[in-house]
């Protein structure tokens, strides 16, 4: 087919990827603009970018679509079969979504319609959802409500990290979406014809249903505040969820921040009387309590740091037992 394609983070390459392999026709890559980054803040190109250029695509950044005509014009003389999205990051207008013969694609990290939105595999975790898993639908004008044509399933454990789901999600988002184009869903199926799709796990045209909606908001920072008094079952899935961006993190009664780069629930922690607070530092191991239960950090880092395990972090930051943390908002001695 002839396909633009539409994404910008690591999430959307394996797609990209997969679809040149298949033979696919990219006549454009669309992706966001080159970002400062480093701490030079030299102007990066985003992955999608820098594996279209590797593949030899023609690459498009518009800093926006919205009444913008001209770039509007530019996409239909695309003369596409389809566009694929996946993680682009700007809202196609309705003239675009109805430019290519068979509309846009949109490859998106969950079940739908749980968790439209933003964070759909970062909100997973921190939910304590069982499974996340992919679903190719057909784009329209709202968030993530358009028909699904493919939704494919994987379990979430209690060792998943946002990173290793990520990585899941996206390689099989790439496979799905070759499935769909190869054996893509009529658009007014008789009703034969859709059972029989979906009882084969084929493509087929289903409207999303209203039960079981959830939203899955844009995180930011402070998200990443670890609040002890929860107990350690919610904030093993929040380190979980939130590594490596936007990353959690505690302070010392300083206000010095400390991220927190991995964690175990601690089923040994020491007995501590009932009125010990919440953050307090238990013993030499990194044990914490939480509103309920105990947290044993394995992997920190401090100001000007990297990351590192919990002993190579204790030979340059004493952190006793009876140190409380969390203690006070993040002062100026900031990561």
């Amino acid at each position: 087919m002839r396909l633009v394609f539409m994404g910008t983070p690591d999430f959307a390459v394996p797609a990209l990827k997969a679809l040149h392999a298949a033979g696919h026709e990219i006549v454009a890559v669309y992706s966001q603009p080159p970002r400062p980054a480093g701490r030079g803040k030299a102007l990066r190109a985003s992955p999608v970018q820098q594996a279209a250029q590797e593949l030899g695509l023609p690459v498009h950044h518009p800093l926006s679509l919205r009444n913008n005509p001209e770039a509007w014009q530019a996409f239909a003389a695309l003369k596409a079969d389809a566009a694929i999205v996946a993680a682009y990051g700007l809202i196609l207008p309705q003239v675009m979504l109805d430019a290519p013969r068979l509309g846009c694609l949109n490859i998106h990290a969950s079940l739908l319609p749980r968790w439209r939105g933003a964070s759909p595999i970062q909100s997973a975790i921190l939910a304590g959802d069982t499974q996340s898993g992919v679903t190719i639908m057909q784009m329209e004008a709202g968030l993530d409500t358009g028909p699904m044509l493919l939704r494919e399933a994987v379990p979430i454990t209690a060792q998943t990290t946002a990173t290793t789901l990520h990585d899941a999600l996206s390689a099989l988002g790439g496979s799905m979406v070759l499935r769909v184009l190869a054996d893509f869903p009529p658009q007014t199926p008789d009703t034969a014809d859709h059972e029989a799709r979906l009882n084969a796990g084929r493509p087929a045209r289903q409207t999303q249903p209203e039960d079981g909606v959830t939203y899955a908001p844009r995180l930011t920072r402070e998200d990443g505040r670890i609040d002890w008094t929860h107990d350690a079952t919610a904030i093993d899935r929040q380190i979980r969820a939130l590594t490596p961006w936007p990353g959690t993190f505690t302070t010392l009664a300083d206000g010095t921040v400390i991220k927190i780069g991995a964690g175990v629930i601690a089923a040994d922690t020491p007995p501590y009387p009932p009125n010990t607070a919440p953050g307090t530092v238990l013993d030499e191991h990194l044990s914490v309590a939480c509103g309920k239960g105990g947290m044993r950090l394995t992997s920190l880092q401090r100001p000007g740091r990297g990351m590192m395990e919990a002993d190579a972090f204790l030979r340059g930051q004493a952190l006793p037992a009876g140190t409380c943390l969390g203690t006070q908002p993040p002062g100026s001695n900031t990561l």
